[in-house]
């Protein structure tokens, strides 16, 4: 089954230093599961004040900077990986760095027909 791993955080907690540190022990995580079969993506995302927000209603558009909720802890990035059960996918989770600063959410991912392949 596949699982997201949503990597949430105080976006202002890190140094840069902290931050980049993160990046290279993320790297070796995602490098390790890779070789067992379970790594599919991993990617940090920018901070919220890059954010874009767009919503329809009423078949109007609208476009608004930043995230859709003002929260302490921001989405900061993810792991998308395919593993056996839930317990496997939180044996993952807590090798995930940021799960020492922040928090990460476990999610499974609904596979539905039509969508493009890999």
């Amino acid at each position: 089954m596949k699982y997201m791993l949503l990597i949430y955080l105080d976006e202002l907690a890190l140094s840069e230093t902290e931050r980049e540190e993160c990046y290279v022990e993320s790297t070796q995580l995602a490098q390790e599961i890779k070789a067992s079969g379970q790594y599919l993506a991993a990617h940090p995302l920018h901070p919220t004040s890059t954010a874009t927000s767009v919503r329809v209603r009423g078949g109007k558009r609208f476009v608004t900077d930043g995230p859709f909720a003002e929260t302490r802890e921001q989405l900061g990035g993810y792991f998308l990986i395919d593993a056996r059960d839930l317990d496997e996918a939180i044996g993952i989770a807590v090798r995930i760095p940021m799960a020492r600063k922040g928090s990460v959410e476990i999610r499974p991912v609904i596979e539905i027909a039509g969508l493009p392949a890999d």
